[in-house]
């Protein structure tokens, strides 16, 4: 396995019903690199990460889902274009070559790609996985762009700020072992629908910068 020495991390609690709190809790106690951040309220992915990225105090940031359908032995890969010098944004792609892809949907497949391929027209990206959880970026960057999405489309939101900003995009393959439907995978039609109006929204608006920050940070 992996052995990372200068790293946190922060665990976001969006105001769960089981025994996350407790077990975190107890985690920390022992492990100082361990942080919680907490919601009272259920507010959703896009909110969790806006304060994930606020608390962020190390140079860059991983997203990843509790689930575990994204393998953390992948975080070399995704980290290393940033460590290297060349990204400020680093996507975990599950449709290029890669260890292992658990095989499943194909309506949901399709519909990442066509969404993918939107957003692509809009950003003049050429993306091959815009909704990957897997995304690593620079610290600064993500706190100073303003996270409107508090659901379902921040994916779509981030991607076309990044574009906007002139970020440096790389994608890396990952490996990815999906869950069904009867596992627990949530996702529905109705949210590829709240996707596309992201793609729309944040291509006609640009929301790019965090007030606090002004208009003349670099990205880099």
């Amino acid at each position: 396995g992996q052995t990372y020495r200068n790293i946190e991390v922060i665990l976001l609690d969006d105001c769960s019903s089981d025994r996350s709190v407790e077990i975190v809790e107890g985690l920390a106690v022992d492990e100082p690199r361990i942080r919680l951040e907490r919601h009272l309220v259920n507010q959703g992915k896009g909110a969790a990460l806006r304060t994930g990225f606020a608390a962020a105090s190390l140079p860059f940031v991983i997203v990843q889902d509790a689930d575990l359908e994204y393998d953390p032995r992948d975080y070399s890969r995704m980290r290393r274009p940033i460590l290297e010098g060349n990204a400020d944004v680093v996507y975990g792609s599950r449709f290029l070559a890669s260890e292992y892809r658990r095989v499943l949907y194909f309506w949901h497949t399709l519909g990442n790609r066509l969404l993918t391929a939107v957003s692509n027209v809009a950003t003049n990206l050429n993306l091959t996985d815009m909704l990957t959880c897997y995304k690593a970026a620079k610290s600064s960057l993500l706190q100073s762009i303003p996270i409107r999405c508090a659901r379902f489309g921040w994916e779509a939101e981030v991607t076309a700020k990044f574009a906007k900003r002139n970020c440096s995009i790389y994608e890396v393959p990952i490996s990815y072992r999906g869950r069904t439907y009867e596992q627990g995978k949530k996702a529905i039609w109705i949210d590829g629908l709240r996707v596309l109006g992201a793609i729309v929204t944040f291509k006609l608006w640009d929301d790019l910068y965090r007030e606090r920050y002004g208009h003349a940070i670099l990205q880099r």
